[in-house]
């Protein structure tokens, strides 16, 4: 493999076969305050139908940001975001947002948490359950659908959570560091659960993470970002089939390229950390 940049080009027209067009995006967070900072400059970036882009840069970045404004639950400060050519104004159910902290709700079971959203869009009793039987189907847990979230092991938990999503359908999956807090062999089991689930559904993957060898193990593309605020360093295409050898040559030399081109980030983002708790 020969890993290089990609050069993206932001006169490129915003086209309807797109799942992800982002043009110019900022976002300053307490806008007009003393509190205010930049999260996000100048992001152009495009992510195509079916395609699983991975996310990675130092802690601060504004990766999760750029994840919320594409979701709809933030605007832009400045620029435009389209959604298979539509701009991006609200949250909808075409694009499901999955964070590290799977937030089912205790006091439901498995089902009830899946169908949730179907509920409040109003599905009917039975296309709701059956819904979610499909859906846990998808993840493998259609035998769990009475049980409760704390029956469940924390591997378990997170594939309903992915269950949730898939269930009401969505063109795109937004998914925050969603392995972050598991045992690294669940979450390899994880990773490749993922891809089958990616593979099968067709929707499209946003995927934050700040391990790269998660991004070399799972990414068509890798999107690199510098410090805050976050900007596109760099985009590095992953050529490689899979499943991917992490032992192999090609995977090694992906690991060090991305490991050179975030080692100044962390560090000017550890840098900044430091003057900032110094005076506050």
């Amino acid at each position: 493999m020969e890993a290089c940049s990609v050069v993206f080009d932001p006169h490129r027209p915003v086209s309807s076969a797109d799942a992800v067009a982002c043009r110019g995006v900022g976002k300053i967070w307490a806008a007009g305050t003393e509190r205010a900072h930049e999260a996000l400059a100048g992001i152009d970036l495009d992510v195509a139908a079916g395609e699983f882009v991975v996310l990675l840069g130092p802690s601060g970045c504004g990766k999760s940001t750029l994840l919320y404004l594409i979701a709809g639950l933030e605007a832009p400060t400045s620029g435009e975001i389209c959604f298979f050519g539509d701009p991006v104004e609200r949250p909808s159910p075409d694009r499901s947002l999955i964070f590290q902290e799977t937030s089912l709700f205790p006091w439901l079971s498995v089902g009830q948490n899946v169908a949730f959203g179907l509920s409040i869009r109003g599905d009917p009793p039975e296309a709701r359950r059956a819904a979610a039987r499909e859906a846990l189907a998808r993840v493998g847990l259609a035998a769990a659908i009475d049980k409760r979230p704390d029956e469940l092991s924390g591997g378990m938990r997170q594939r309903v959570a992915v269950a949730r999503a898939l269930a009401m359908r969505p063109k795109l999956l937004l998914m925050d560091e969603p392995f972050a807090a598991l045992d690294v062999q669940t979450r390899a089991k994880m990773q490749d659960f993922l891809l089958d689930v990616s593979q099968a559904s067709g929707a499209s993957v946003l995927f934050v993470t700040h391990s790269i060898d998660e991004a070399v193990a799972l990414a068509d593309r890798v999107v690199v970002f510098t410090a805050r605020p976050g900007r596109i360093k760099e985009i590095v295409p992953v050529p490689m089939p899979r499943p991917r050898d992490p032992f192999a040559p090609d995977c090694v030399k992906l690991r060090r390229l991305l490991t050179e081109a975030l080692r100044s980030e962390v560090d000017r983002a550890f840098a900044e950390q430091e003057a900032l708790a110094a005076t506050g």
